[in-house]
């Protein structure tokens, strides 16, 4: 029997998240897109079981689960109630011994906070847009326009939206406010790349795959504002955004660009500590490729970037979800084993 084979027949417990406070229809999405994923993950082979939390009683509901003899897929980006806790939940499941799939709860912590991102991408010399954070009111020090203004721990392009981008003091002061007031936390101010955005999708973890690379097509859009994956155009259908900006799968790049965006993304991906996958959000200008966000815990939802970029590649939605198990299942004490010898042959991701 090969290490795939073997591999197949892991317990896989998914793990997700339901918020009692969300609506009937947000609820029944979320059930919904885990349940699509869970069936992906039965067809190739996975004994998959549910557990939805909805408190942080996340040990609790692990309970019948015994670590040695399970994998759990973590698909939380939170513990409901809990704001900013996508890594508690890791957090919690390293505390408990159990093997997840992902990142760990100190990469997930550092991802949350966009400073220190910014401070490690600098380090490492990859680039970035300029920036700036403003633990108070504009002070006059920032002198780059047009500018974008993010809160520095919100994820998911909350509280991004096209008055985010700035083009005087005046603006910028204002948006700043509005930041600090609304988040309760500091502002980030960047400098405005205002050119061709990008998705690029990464698996593994010693030798690292890219797959295709998406582009996000901001063409209906004629003003530069506008040209933003806003919150609304991830999550609210009906919305300019979500309607009107479309992906190109595989994006229309050079070899020689790809080559560079790879480089670019390997070194980011390494810098940050993610693991088994991720996606890193990146902008081109002139000749620079541009790193605007690293995501250590992305969606890999049917429709998301990540799953539409390995469908491009030939990889089928549950094989996507059986390359990240094999990966953290290197990492178990009883699975690991089975995947030795494939190893040395160089056979696994």
């Amino acid at each position: 029997m090969t290490a795939d084979t073997q591999a197949a027949k892991i317990p896989v417990v998914l793990l997700y998240c339901i918020d009692p406070q969300w609506t009937n229809d947000e609820r029944d999405e979320v059930v919904s897109q885990s349940k699509q994923f869970g069936d992906a993950l039965a067809r190739v082979g996975y004994p998959v079981s549910f557990v939805a939390i909805a408190g942080d009683n996340i040990a609790g509901q692990l309970r019948p689960f015994d670590p040695s003899e399970c994998i759990v897929f973590n698909w939380c980006e939170e513990i409901p109630g809990i704001e900013h806790s996508e890594w508690l939940v890791a957090k919690k499941l390293e505390m408990s011994g159990y093997t997840f799939t992902g990142a760990s709860s100190g990469t997930l912590e550092l991802a949350q906070d966009k400073y220190r991102v910014k401070v490690i991408l600098d380090k490492a010399a990859i680039p970035t847009p300029a920036w700036q954070i403003f633990n108070s009111q504009y002070n006059g020090s920032w002198n780059i326009f047009p500018a974008i203004v993010k809160p520095q721990n919100e994820h998911c392009s909350a509280g991004i939206t096209p008055e985010s981008v700035v083009t005087n003091p005046t603006e910028l002061k204002n948006r700043i406010s509005f930041v600090l007031k609304t988040y309760s936390q500091p502002a980030l101010v960047e400098d405005f790349i205002d050119g061709r955005e990008f998705r690029v999708s990464v698996l593994g973890n010693e030798t690292l795959t890219f797959l295709p690379v998406a582009e996000m097509d901001f063409s209906l859009f004629g003003k530069a504002e506008d040209r933003l994956c806003t919150y609304e155009a991830k999550f609210i259908p009906g919305s300019q955004h979500y309607e009107e900006i479309k992906t190109l799968l595989p994006a229309p790049l050079t070899n020689n660009e790809i080559e560079v965006l790879q480089k670019i993304c390997s070194k980011t991906y390494r810098a940050t500590g993610c693991r088994d996958y991720a996606r890193m959000d990146v902008r081109l200008r002139g000749n620079v490729f541009y790193v605007l966000d690293v995501n250590p815990n992305a969606d890999i939802s049917v429709d998301a970037s990540m799953a539409c970029a390995a469908e491009t590649a030939g990889i089928s939605y549950g094989q996507l979800g059986s390359l990240i198990i094999k990966m953290a299942a290197q990492r178990h004490p009883v699975f690991s084993t089975l995947f030795e010898s494939a190893n040395k042959e160089g056979k696994i991701l």
